[in-house]
């Protein structure tokens, strides 16, 4: 529980953004933390146009390989009155994940993330803001 909620803060956006200029998308480097592991999924994330201002938490769990443990579930929830925007930007999230699946854990990153529960909070900048 204690790794679910350091990984949420550790993905909101200030610290996403920061972590994700640091790695690139599918880069096979060894994870050896929570924030390493956020950032690489981070980099992989690019919200769709039009949909600043909304947020997704999506719970999921790892293997110690890296690989998702049956199906990511949304927790949370803000999107907008556009049915389209809100498709794109879950299927965003979505697919960060899907990219940068397996993880490549270390060694002892695997055996300590496995099978714990992660909620990260995916949250698009508001338009206009930086």
């Amino acid at each position: 529980m204690l790794a679910a909620f350091a990984f949420a803060l550790i993905a909101s956006p200030g610290c996403g953004k920061a972590q994700a200029q640091q790695r690139a998308c599918g880069s096979r480097d060894p994870v050896n933390s929570i924030a390493e592991m956020s950032g690489a999924i981070y980099a992989c994330w690019q919200p769709p146009a039009g949909t600043g201002g909304m947020s997704l938490t999506l719970c999921f769990s790892l293997r110690r390989d890296g690989t998702l443990v049956g199906k990511p579930r949304a927790t949370f929830s803000k999107l907008g009155p556009d049915d389209r925007l809100n498709k794109a930007f879950v299927a965003s999230v979505l697919e960060a994940l899907n990219k940068e699946l397996p993880v490549p854990f270390t060694k002892g990153m695997g055996g300590a993330i496995a099978g714990r529960v992660l909620c990260p909070l995916f949250r698009a900048a508001a338009e206009g803001r930086s």
